[in-house]
């Protein structure tokens, strides 16, 4: 498993939010952030895909080590 932080530079719906029960999410004015595990890169790639076919901008997505 890979501990990721992706930064988003939006504020995100619940409902949009809820595609990844797996992963915390914490917001602020016109920012969220989305932190927690995944398995490998395809999964993590999902996640990115799955939010910008939403249309959300994707400011960061770092690697917190373990």
């Amino acid at each position: 498993m890979t501990r990721i932080l992706i930064r988003l530079d939006d504020e995100v719906s619940e409902e949009l939010l809820s595609a990844f029960p797996q992963l915390t999410t914490s917001q602020q004015r016109a920012h969220t952030t989305i932190t927690g595990e995944v398995q490998d890169n395809e999964e993590l790639q999902g996640v990115l895909n799955f939010l910008a076919q939403m249309g959300v901008q994707i400011v960061d997505v770092v690697t917190i080590p373990s």
